[in-house]
C-alpha cells in the first residue's frame, strides 16, 4: 500500500466525518441554486489480474472520488444540471451538463439536451450515495473487453491473440489501450433526451453521439445512437424493464488493416432488468446482450452479462448484501480452434455496510474474480473498504 493511497483515503475519511449539512437551494434573483455532493474513498489491495479496471484506468476498489452536483432553474419549466468529478486527486472533469425542459407544467414529460444522464438498463442510476449496495460493479457496465473503437483486429487470429487482456490490447501499430465494456459506467454521451412518467409506466429515449461502450462528446464517426427504455411498476416496490440501444462505435480513423466499409462497425444491445423490495429485504437482476460488428466479417461479436443482487437490513444501520455476475462471448474460429472470442469472467461479491449517520455509510466487502482464459492471473481475490458521505 503506497503513503499516496494510505493519504488519500485518510482525506476521505477526514472529510467524511466533518458534519453534514442540508443542500437547501439558494436565490439569485430569479433563479434557485441547489448544490450537493459526495466524498467516497475505497481501499484494497492491488487487483493484479485487473478484472476492476475501468476506462479511465481507475479501480473502484481503490480509489478516491469527489463529487460537486449543481441544478439551476428557471421557474417551472427550465432547469440547467452539472456535475464535476475528481478522482485520485486528479484534475476534475465534467461528467453531466444538460439543461432540461418540461413543455407542460401538468404533465410529467420533459427533454433534456447536453451531456445527459443514460437511459438504457437500471445500474447506472444506481451509482450515487448508497444504491450501489456493494463497492464494485457489475461486469457488463466495467469489465473491459479486448474489442476497441479505434483499432480494429484485421483478422480472428489477431483477435483471439489478446483474449483476457481488456485492460491493455494491442492492433497493428496502434498504440496498447483499454477494450470497450458492454456499457460504459464512467462516461456519459452527448445528445437529446426526452423522458416521460406515468403512474404505473415510464419510457424514456436518447439520440446521442457515441454508443453504450464508446459514449462520446465530439462526433467522429458521422454515427448516432438511438436508445430507449420502457419500466413497468405493477406493484409497490416491484419494477421491470426493458431497454434496447443501435449506434455506430468505431471511430472512422480506427487503425486497421482491415478494409473498413461505411457504417460496418455497429452496436447493439438489449437489456432486462428487475427490481423487488419488501420489508427488510431488496432483490435486483439484470441482463444486458450486446453485438459488434467488425469491418467486414460477416457475423457480429456478440456478448451477455448477467448478474443478480440483493440486500437484507439485519438491524438499524446495519445491512448485508451480495452480486453475482457473469459475462460470457460468442464463440470465434481461429487457426488454434473455436473459443469465446474474449474470456469469459466471473465476480462474487458480498459485504456489509453500516450507516454512521443518515449519510455517511462504511462498507466492507470481499471479491472473487475468475477468467475462463487469457495472459493473466485467472482468479484473484480482494477484500477492500469504504467510506462514503453525501449531502
Amino acid at each position: 500500500m503506497t503513503g499516496g493511497r494510505v493519504r488519500t483515503f485518510v482525506l476521505a475519511f477526514a472529510l467524511s466525518g466533518g458534519g453534514a449539512f442540508a443542500a437547501e437551494p439558494m436565490s439569485l434573483g430569479g433563479l434557485r441554486l441547489t448544490l450537493g455532493g459526495e466524498v467516497s474513498g475505497s481501499l484494497s489491495p492491488r487487483d493484479r489480474g485487473f478484472f476492476n479496471d475501468t476506462g479511465y484506468e481507475r479501480n473502484p476498489l481503490h480509489l478516491l472520488r469527489l463529487r460537486l452536483t449543481a441544478e439551476l432553474r428557471a421557474g417551472e419549466r427550465l432547469a440547467g444540471l452539472a456535475e464535476v468529478r475528481s478522482e485520485d486527486l486528479a484534475a476534475p472533469r465534467v461528467y453531466a451538463l444538460y439543461v432540461r425542459v418540461r413543455p407542460w407544467s401538468r404533465r410529467s414529460f420533459d427533454l433534456q439536451a447536453g451531456l445527459v444522464p443514460p437511459v438504457f438498463g437500471a445500474h447506472l442510476r444506481r451509482s450515487y450515495g448508497p444504491d450501489n449496495l456493494l463497492i464494485g460493479e457489475p461486469l457488463a457496465y466495467q469489465y473491459l473487453s479486448t474489442l476497441r473503437a479505434d483499432a480494429l483486429p484485421a483478422t480472428p487470429d489477431e483477435l483471439l491473440g489478446q483474449r483476457g487482456a481488456g485492460w491493455r490490447t494491442n492492433y497493428g501499430s496502434a498504440p496498447a489501450a483499454p477494450g470497450l465494456p458492454l456499457v460504459s459506467g464512467v462516461r456519459w454521451d452527448a445528445g437529446l433526451q426526452a423522458r416521460w412518467h406515468g403512474e404505473r409506466v415510464e419510457a424514456a429515449a436518447a439520440l446521442t453521439q457515441g454508443t453504450l461502450s464508446q459514449p462520446r462528446v465530439r462526433e467522429d464517426n458521422g454515427g448516432k445512437q438511438v436508445s430507449g427504455r420502457v419500466a413497468w411498476r405493477p406493484l409497490t416496490g416491484f419494477v421491470l424493464g426493458v431497454s434496447g440501444a443501435r449506434g455506430d462505435y468505431a471511430s472512422d480513423r480506427s487503425a486497421t488493416s482491415a478494409v473498413v466499409p461505411a457504417s460496418c462497425c455497429r452496436q447493439q444491445a438489449w437489456g432486462a432488468d428487475a427490481e423487488y423490495s419488501a420489508g427488510h429485504g431488496l432483490l435486483r437482476a439484470e441482463a444486458v446482450w450486446s453485438a459488434w460488428g467488425v469491418a467486414a466479417w460477416r457475423a457480429p461479436l456478440r456478448a451477455r452479462g448477467m448478474s443478480i443482487e440483493g440486500r437484507y437490513k439485519l438491524m438499524p444501520g446495519l445491512y448485508v448484501a451480495a452480486r453475482a455476475c457473469r459475462l460470457g462471448f460468442s464463440r470465434l474460429t481461429g487457426a488454434a480452434g473455436t473459443m469465446p472470442w474474449d474470456a469469459p469472467a466471473t465476480r462474487l461479491e458480498a459485504g456489509l455496510g453500516y450507516s454512521l449517520r443518515r449519510n455517511l455509510v462504511l462498507k466492507a466487502v470481499f471479491q472473487h474474480n475468475a477468467r475462463d482464459g487469457g495472459r493473466r492471473r485467472p482468479r484473484n481475490d480482494l477484500g477492500a473498504g469504504q467510506v462514503l458521505w453525501w449531502f
